[in-house]
């Protein structure tokens, strides 16, 4: 973890549930949002995933995503590390025609962050078809809204934590 930063880690249970509902990961381009150490990120790199776009804001969390992905001799043609706000870095991908497969978002409770990133990623066009967007988020924080092409499909609560999937479905008419 970075030193100076106040981040919530995920639990090592969590995360273990989530990548236990998620099985196979072999081939899927992963974006990790709110990356911290890059916890997720590298353990779908672990998991077979082909490559991993690693965001954050805070220098020194992407400084210690990058000692991890060293210390850990994943080679770079596997991952990107990006300094940015979630948010502003949606339309640039965008714009470089990335496709995810699969989405962690873990953002900072209580801000209502995970709703906004999701109906910006609901807006961009940077999912792959059927990929799935993980949103670890506080129990009381509410993110449901009127996607274009998220569906809820499935919410598990651990404690105070709430995990929530989205799957991306062809649009809805409106």
């Amino acid at each position: 973890m970075p030193k100076g930063v106040e981040i919530r880690p995920t639990q090592d249970k969590v995360r273990q549930a989530i990548f236990n509902m998620l099985a196979d990961l072999n081939g899927k381009r992963v974006l990790e949002l709110f990356a911290g150490s890059g916890a997720f990120g590298i353990e779908s790199i672990s998991r077979g995933a082909s490559y991993v776009t690693f965001v954050d804001n805070n220098f020194r969390c992407v400084k210690t995503i990058k000692a991890n992905l060293d210390s850990l001799s994943i080679h770079s043609r596997y991952y990107d590390v990006i300094r940015a706000s979630a948010l502003s870095i949606l339309p640039s991908l965008e714009k470089e025609g990335n496709k995810f497969d699969l989405i962690f978002m873990d953002p900072p409770y209580h801000l209502e962050m995970a709703k906004k990133c999701l109906i910006n990623i609901d807006s961009c066009d940077i999912l792959s078809p059927n990929s799935l967007i993980v949103v670890e988020h506080f129990k009381k924080d509410v993110i449901v809204a009127g996607f274009k092409t998220l569906v809820l499909e499935k919410e598990r609560r651990y404690g105070d934590t709430l995990v929530t999937m989205y799957r991306k479905t062809a649009e809805k008419a409106v």
